[in-house]
């Protein structure tokens, strides 16, 4: 079990049933119902994808600016310099702005730091380099608005700045030529979500002009999309458009250098979404950037040889297989350090070490951030200064916490989501202290819990069809504000559990009614997965297309499992039943019988009880922990003795007992081996076994 809570929507059943009347399929039906989609109006509007993106770029603050000083460069012949991020969304916006200046003519430089010597962002050696090469223009993408003192010194050296990005903006800005950046307080463009390769396509597209929008478009959407949703923006709006747009011109796009990941990736001649630009193209392409070698990845995207992109295809594959290497260790490391933090030092997770590579500390900061439910702070520590990356959970917004810490910290950047930082090694400790309370401020004190949000629970199974998993596409692309839908099958009966994959994935095969369905758990073991065949379980999961040797079947991509939180029908019978003898209500004598034990039946119930109440305080979900008892006992009825004879306890004053929905939290309060069984009204009435 990999979440502590699930949170399941409960849509409106009429409001099912009005989707499907105007013609949705029921599973599409559901998830839109669950999202609060209530009409076909409104349903329609949601699915609609715009070709092409309607808000003029000349609306954001500055872009006149920029067009004007871009533009007189290229008419003068200066040379121009354009400076990137080292991420999926910088390299992407790098390349997507470089293709087109070159298009016009422009002698171009490229700077993409390098993680590990460079750090984030722009720097005075990078900008004095890029000016002893010629450079008397600069533009930033990705990056440059929290670079007041860089771009000071670039104008110290006679070189103008434009600066495109996309992050939060520090209370001044930078004293560029132009700063565009939807998140500037002044700026009047509506849409705020843009990713920076959104904001560097704005830029070209207004520099192409109003005639050439919808070329220039479809030249540079693939990259656009790419960038997007490895920066995880919110998938809405202008958002929405450029990446359907780019998925769709993918398998056509002029980029050589893609087709040649995609082929590496195994990808080419497969329906591409943004699942797979999300887990299969942006961890190769960061790869580079995280192992330090972003201008491979670059490289790969600016190249026109066919030969030379399908080199530097593989290169980045290795990195990415490198990466993963270096990850698990780090994160192996990280779980280590995180046992040894006490209970105050666990709402955020401050960590640092000498060992870690620092340009992966990003992603495991993310796997940290997922299996503890709060915000991790991950810091490479080198000759006393510790670079920082982190990741936010749970709507805590990174960028006002890392603001809050200032005099703690050397430097800061990023957005609400995610964002690095630079601290002196002696501050970390006072940095940990603070950053968890003021986690703890935000949350009201409560503990982390990792909660999975699944959109409904399927209460027909026979719905689960591949058809109906295809509809679904309709909602693509996925992404922030619009994520894949996850369902959930209660009460399922696990029917088998292989090992995959060299042990590391499980392959199950799940039951509910007459339906049947094949599973995938990846990243999961055996013993991490807890289920065995008869288990009864509760499955989350998205649905998936399976093809295997030219058959294609659906398949269950599963998100977690639970012991079932829902009652078989014999166990509900069991429940309704000791109800009804607490409440002394009427009982056949065959229900009498049922509930009446040999006194050593109950004995070793009232033992196990005790032993594990002796624990001290205890919250379990109350089924699984009935189900646990039971098992220990065994035989016939085992369920049935286990509830009486926790309902005997309670009557007994042995167990303080509180129930809130399916949660028991229970500790003794007495001692069971002096109790007076004898006296229990409901073992009396079993004694009587007379009928009512």
């Amino acid at each position: 079990m990999k979440y502590k809570k699930w949170n399941i929507g409960v849509p409106k059943e009429e409001t099912i049933a009005q989707l499907q009347e105007a013609g949705y399929p029921y599973l599409m039906a559901l998830v839109l119902a669950a999202r609060g989609i209530a009409s076909p109006e409104t349903a329609a509007e949601f699915l609609d994808r715009d070709r092409k993106l309607t808000l003029s770029p000349m609306l954001m603050r500055d872009m006149d600016k920029a067009v004007t000083r871009i533009q007189q460069a290229v008419s003068r012949g200066e040379t121009i310099a354009v400076f990137g991020d080292y991420d999926v969304d910088g390299i992407t916006s790098t390349v997507l702005l470089l293709d087109y200046l070159k298009s016009c003519g422009v002698k171009c430089l490229r700077y993409i730091p390098r993680r590990i010597e460079d750090g984030y962002g722009l720097s005075k050696p990078a900008i004095q380099s890029l000016w002893d090469q010629g450079a008397t223009l600069m533009i930033t993408v990705d990056c440059g608005i929290t670079g007041n003192e860089e771009v000071d010194f670039a104008n110290s050296l006679g070189m103008d700045v434009v600066v495109t990005d996309h992050h939060e903006c520090k209370e001044a800005l930078p004293n560029a030529v132009a700063v565009v950046d939807p998140h500037r307080p002044d700026c009047p463009y509506p849409f705020k979500f843009l990713a920076g390769c959104g904001v560097a396509l704005k830029l070209v597209l207004a520099l192409g002009g109003e005639s050439r929008e919808d070329a220039l478009f479809a030249r540079y959407c693939t990259l656009a999309a790419i960038g997007t949703v490895a920066d995880v923006m919110r998938m809405e709006g202008e958002n929405r458009a450029i990446v359907s747009c780019g998925l769709e011109a993918l398998p056509h796009t002029d980029f050589k250098g893609i087709h040649a990941l995609l082929r590496e990736a195994g990808l080419a001649g497969k329906p591409i979404t943004s699942i797979q630009i999300g887990f299969v193209l942006s961890p190769r392409i960061n790869a580079a950037g995280r192992m330090g070698a972003a201008d491979l990845a670059a490289d790969l995207l600016e190249t026109e040889d066919p030969a030379r992109a399908e080199e530097l295809a593989q290169k980045l594959c290795e990195l990415n297989r490198e990466r993963q290497s270096v990850e698990q260790a780090i994160c192996a490391d990280a779980v280590e350090q995180i046992e040894t933090l006490r209970q105050e030092e666990r709402s955020a997770l401050v960590l640092s070490s000498e060992e870690w590579h620092q340009g992966v500390v990003g992603i495991v900061a993310s796997r940290l951030s997922e299996k503890y439910s709060c915000p991790s702070f991950m810091i490479h520590l080198k000759d006393g200064t510790g670079r920082g990356s982190c990741r936010s959970y749970g709507g805590f917004n990174l960028f006002n916490a890392l603001e809050s810490c200032a005099d703690l910290l050397d430097g800061f950047g990023g957005h609400e989501l995610a964002a690095g930082f630079t601290i002196p090694e002696e501050n970390i400790a006072a940095f940990r202290e603070r950053m968890n309370r003021c986690v703890r401020s935000a949350t009201g004190g409560e503990p982390p819990v990792s909660s999975l949000e699944v959109d409904a629970a399927v209460a027909s199974p026979g719905e689960l069809t591949l058809e109906q998993a295809e509809q679904l596409e309709l909602l693509e692309p996925y992404g922030a504000g619009n994520p894949r839908p996850v369902f959930a099958l209660l009460g399922a009966t696990v029917e088998s559990v292989q090992p995959v994959g060299q042990g590391k994935h499980l392959k199950l095969r799940l039951s509910k009614g007459v339906s049947r369905f094949d599973a995938i758990f990846f990243s999961v073991t055996e013993e991490e997965c807890g289920v065995i065949p008869g288990s009864r379980v509760d499955a989350a999961f998205y649905l998936q297309a399976n093809t295997f040797r030219g058959a294609t079947t659906l398949q269950l991509q599963m998100v977690d499992v639970r012991p079932s939180l829902s009652p078989s029908r014999s166990e509900a019978a069991a429940l309704a039943l000791v109800g009804r003898l607490v409440r002394e209500e009427p009982l056949t004598r065959q229900e009498l019988t049922r509930l009446k034990a040999s006194p050593s039946q109950y004995q070793e119930c009232w033992a196990a009880l005790t032993h594990f109440l002796r624990q001290g305080k205890v919250r379990e979900e109350r089924l699984p922990f009935l189900r646990k008892i039971a098992g220990q006992v065994g035989g016939n009825e085992s369920f049935l003795r286990t509830y009486l004879s926790l309902a005997v306890f309670k009557e007994r004053g042995l167990v303080s007992l509180v129930r809130e929905g399916d949660w028991l939290t229970m500790y003794l309060t007495g001692d069971p081996e002096g109790a007076r069984w004898d006296a229990c009204p409901y073992l009396a009435r079993l004694r009587d076994k007379e009928a009512n």
